[in-house]
């Protein structure tokens, strides 16, 4: 079992930027690609962004390319969040995951971290 926890979610205004870290309980964090999804209220959780275990690579949902960015220290067990230049539209309850493969299925979750962007 691996536990999530994130950390970083807030209120900011549009164009601003926030930065979501996601702490593992165990060493063996660094062996599951992890990722970050997102659920916005009335909508399906949807994916954002994924990084491989050694964090050599990365991806991204289109609306978050070139504004969002994922990283990992496998030293401290933690996957981080960059987020900037953030929209409105980007409110959403955020979700660390692990264990993350091909087709976005997903081992593990955390708990969620709420990130509001007002106009």
């Amino acid at each position: 079992q691996v536990q999530l926890v994130e950390s970083g979610g807030g209120l900011v205004q549009a164009g601003g930027s926030l930065r979501l870290s996601c702490v593992a309980s165990r060493r063996t964090f660094s062996n599951y690609p992890g990722g970050w999804f997102r659920q916005a209220p009335g909508k399906e959780r949807e994916f954002v962004a994924g990084i491989t275990t050694s964090g050599s690579s990365t991806y991204y949902a289109d609306s978050v390319k070139g504004r969002f960015t994922i990283s990992r220290d496998n030293a401290k067990n933690t996957v981080f969040l960059q987020m900037n230049s953030l929209k409105p539209e980007d409110t959403a309850v955020y979700y660390c995951a692990a264990e993350v493969t091909s087709d976005f299925r997903v081992g593990y979750w955390g708990q969620g971290t709420q990130v509001t962007v007002s106009a």
